[in-house]
């Protein structure tokens, strides 16, 4: 099979039951791409949106793995598991009889606004080359740093039985098995992860499933659900550089313009043609950082 450069990010709706990386393979092999990444894992019992940056949009993927994350989840009430979610051995049981909606919404209050999270010992996280999941199904435990996370707005959705469904605004690292626990806990009660459904990444939210894409043997179709690169940063000042400026920066130089913004990142454009991003210099100069091969 002949591998295509093909340029663009793919939304696509992961499964429950499959990783991020199996899921980036299908994806890879399905359109033919020379070379494509995700943008952050989802766990295998996590389904939503993983976009896929297919060719020369994975100079993009860290910015995607810096925006904001949006999550549907189902918090099981009542029961403290090994792993966080409903994979893990459970290890205490408690009654929940006595929760009431008005202690949750309390409860849930209380998670708002910045705070340190110590990631769980189950997630992909690496310590000397090796995942902490892999450690942590020897049974080891290794110290984790706290990461500084904020949780902008938790929206309940329902509470039926010992079953709380809410919804999560959150920012990049936020591990949402641990804030499950750690409501839990706030409750006297235990928690755990039974449902995680990611349905927004910064300001992506359609996704395509794997029934509607592998039903498509056209390439040309398949191209046409790709939306541009650089709507991963769509929300950075556009700079509009002549011909003459754009000879410059794709050879490295740093570059003068007038009513340029004063700090920060930029995106690079000659007319419609996406150069590229740039970073505002000390001395009001745009700098080439990650340009666009065409």
């Amino acid at each position: 099979m002949v591998k295509r450069n093909i340029n663009g990010i793919l939304l696509l709706n992961k499964p429950v039951g499959i990783s991020s990386n199996a899921a980036l393979q299908r994806i890879k092999r399905l359109y033919q791409a020379k070379k494509a990444g995700h943008t952050g894992s989802l766990d295998q019992l996590a389904s939503g949106l993983l976009p896929i940056c297919l060719g020369e949009a994975t100079k993009l993927s860290n910015f995607l793995l810096m925006a904001d994350k949006y999550y549907e989840t189902t918090i099981t009430l009542g029961f403290t598991t090994l792993t966080g979610d409903s994979e893990g051995e459970i290890l205490q049981t408690r009654p929940t009889d006595n929760i009431t909606r008005e202690q949750i919404d309390t409860v849930i209050q209380s998670f708002i606004g910045s705070s340190d999270q110590i990631p769980p010992m189950y997630s992909a996280l690496k310590h000397q080359g090796q995942p902490l999941y892999k450690l942590a199904r020897q049974g080891k435990t290794i110290e984790r740093k706290a990461r500084s996370i904020t949780i902008f707005n938790i929206e309940i959705q329902s509470f039926v039985d010992n079953y709380l469904a809410i919804k999560v605004h959150c920012s990049k690292g936020t591990y949402i098995r641990t804030l499950a626990e750690d409501i839990g806990e706030a409750l006297g009660c235990g928690a755990f992860v039974s449902r995680l459904h990611r349905i927004g990444v910064g300001n992506y939210w359609n996704m395509f499933d794997f029934a509607t894409l592998e039903l498509e043997s056209d390439l040309a179709v398949l191209d046409k659900l790709l939306i541009p690169m650089q709507t991963a940063i769509s929300h950075w000042p556009k700079v509009n550089l002549s011909t003459e400026l754009t000879y410059y920066i794709q050879r490295g130089q740093a570059i003068q313009i007038s009513q340029a913004p004063t700090a920060g990142w930029v995106q690079l454009f000659n007319d419609e043609l996406f150069l590229g991003i740039g970073q505002i210099l000390e001395d009001g100069r745009i700098a080439p950082k990650r340009l666009i091969n065409f």
